[in-house]
């Protein structure tokens, strides 16, 4: 444990945290899901990590690169996602299986997902720090799509997978897993 000098030469301990970066992170990623990206703050995610509020500046030069951060573990973790359940397809068939289960079930399945994912697209509209966010994930999206199919398929795919989560997100009358099914095989004939 370390130790800070008082001026009185009283010591006081200092607490020791070396996680309090990634547990921001998380906070961010917290707050951004519950509040939206206009809604986090500083002090909402310190607050949320349940630090004080300089941990923030401390840790980072702005709320920007926060948003970054946050940003990219989210995409990381849904790319990781895709590597695994394509990694885990065989042939085409089980390749289309893959992609049907990855909508159906870790896209659209999780309202946390959806919500972040939405957040990422709008907030990288505006923010170009946030759109190498999302071409970062878009490519490796695509990388693992392309362990099956062909480039230019992998990348529309891609395109479909994205707009079947995003009409799920506003859509008073989502599709049904049979309807995201028959999109896909549709698609990929």
């Amino acid at each position: 444990m370390c130790t800070v000098v008082r001026m009185s030469g009283e010591r006081r301990p200092r607490r020791h945290d070396p996680g309090r970066r990634d547990r921001l992170i998380d906070a961010a990623l917290h707050v951004i899901a519950e509040r939206g990206v206009a809604a986090t703050t500083h002090r909402e995610i310190a607050r949320a990590a349940d630090v004080p509020l300089g941990s923030m500046t401390y840790h980072f030069a702005s709320l920007d690169e926060v948003l970054a951060e946050a940003f990219t573990r989210h995409a990381n973790a849904a790319a990781d996602i895709f590597d695994e359940r394509l990694g885990a397809a065989t042939d085409r068939a089980s390749a289309v299986e893959a992609v049907v289960t990855l909508i159906r079930d870790d896209l659209i399945g999780s309202p946390n997902e959806l919500v972040m994912a939405v957040e990422l697209y709008v907030a990288a509209a505006r923010n170009p720090a946030l759109r190498a966010v999302t071409q970062a994930w878009m490519q490796r999206s695509r990388d693992a799509l392309q362990r099956h199919f062909d480039p230019t398929t992998a990348r529309e795919l891609d395109a479909l997978i994205e707009g079947l989560v995003l009409h799920s997100v506003l859509s008073t009358d989502p599709m049904t897993p049979d309807q995201i099914r028959h999109a896909v095989e549709r698609f990929l004939r």
